[in-house]
C-alpha cells in the first residue's frame, strides 16, 4: 500500500495532508503534512459537535430541547434554511450539521456556547491547532484573516478519541458516532468503494480545499483516515484523488 500510495501522492498536484492508522494495532501507515495548518471548511463541525454534546452532559441538558432559529444565523446551504424552520432540537442542530453539513444549524451550534468556549474545549482536548474564529458563511471576516483552522494530527486526535469513547459518557459519544456514521456526502472517501462501507466521517470543502476525515468500520479491521487538500484549482478532481487514496487503503485492510 505504502509504494502505491506514495505514487498517487506524488502525482497529486495539490498540496496533500494525510494520516491513515490502523486501529487494532494504532500503527501509523502514511502519514504527509500532518502538522501544516490549514482552512477546515466544514471537518470544523467535528469538533463543534463534540464540544456541544460536552456541554450538553456537563450540564445535563436535552438533546430534545428546542431553540429558535436566529435570523442573524439564516445562511445558504441549510435544510433548515430550506424549510422556513423557526425552531429546531439541539439533536436536529447537530444532525444537519454533520450529515447534510448544514450552516445554519453550524451557527445556531456557535452561538449556544460562543467562540471562546469551542476554542478551550478544542485547547483541553489537545486539538493544539484548531480554532474556530467564524461563522459559516462570513466571509467578511474570512478576507480580515479569521478562517477555521485545523491540522492533519489534530483530526487524527479527535477522531482517535472518538474512537476509544475518552471524550463523552458512553450514551453521549453513541450519539456522536450515530450522526456521523450517517453522513449523506459520499463523493470522496466512499467514491470508489464497491462495497456498502461503515464510515463515521465529515468533508469540507471550500474553492481551494476539499477533505474528507473519519473511521472505516470493517470485519478485518477499523481503520482512521484523513486525506485533506489544500490549493485546490479542480474541486470535483481532487474528491477524486481522495476516492483514490481511500480505495488503497480500503483494498490494503481487507487483505488483513
Amino acid at each position: 500500500m505504502k509504494k502505491q500510495l506514495a505514487q498517487l501522492l506524488d502525482a497529486i498536484p495539490y498540496r496533500v495532508h494525510v494520516i491513515i492508522q490502523d486501529y487494532r494495532t494504532n500503527q501509523l501507515f502514511i502519514e504527509k503534512n500532518k502538522d501544516a495548518v490549514f482552512s477546515s471548511a466544514s471537518v470544523i463541525k467535528v469538533p463543534i459537535l463534540m464540544a456541544i454534546l460536552h456541554h450538553l452532559e456537563k450540564t445535563n441538558g436535552q438533546l430534545s430541547q428546542k431553540v429558535p432559529i436566529t435570523d442573524a444565523n439564516i445562511v445558504d446551504f441549510s435544510v433548515l434554511t430550506e424549510q422556513q424552520q423557526k425552531k429546531a432540537t439541539l439533536h436536529e442542530l447537530l444532525l444537519w450539521m454533520i450529515i447534510t453539513s448544514d450552516n445554519t444549524a453550524t451557527n445556531m451550534c456557535i452561538d449556544l456556547i460562543g467562540f471562546e468556549a469551542l476554542n478551550d474545549y478544542f485547547q483541553h482536548i489537545g486539538l493544539k491547532s484548531t480554532a474556530v474564529q467564524r461563522k459559516m458563511m462570513d466571509f467578511e471576516r474570512q478576507q480580515q484573516g479569521l478562517d477555521n483552522v485545523t491540522t492533519a494530527r489534530d483530526m487524527q486526535h479527535l477522531f482517535q478519541q472518538v474512537y476509544a469513547g475518552t471524550l463523552l459518557a458512553r450514551e453521549w459519544n453513541e450519539v456522536a458516532l450515530n450522526i456521523l456514521l450517517r453522513q449523506r456526502s459520499h463523493e470522496s472517501l466512499k467514491r470508489y468503494l464497491v462495497d456498502d462501507v461503515k464510515i463515521a466521517h465529515k468533508t469540507g470543502g471550500l474553492d481551494t480545499v476539499d477533505h474528507d476525515v473519519g473511521i472505516v468500520f470493517t470485519e478485518q479491521v477499523d481503520y482512521f483516515i484523513g486525506v485533506f487538500l489544500t490549493e485546490v484549482t479542480d474541486n470535483d478532481k481532487a474528491r477524486q484523488y481522495i476516492g483514490q487514496i481511500s480505495k488503497i487503503a480500503y483494498a490494503y485492510f481487507q487483505k488483513g
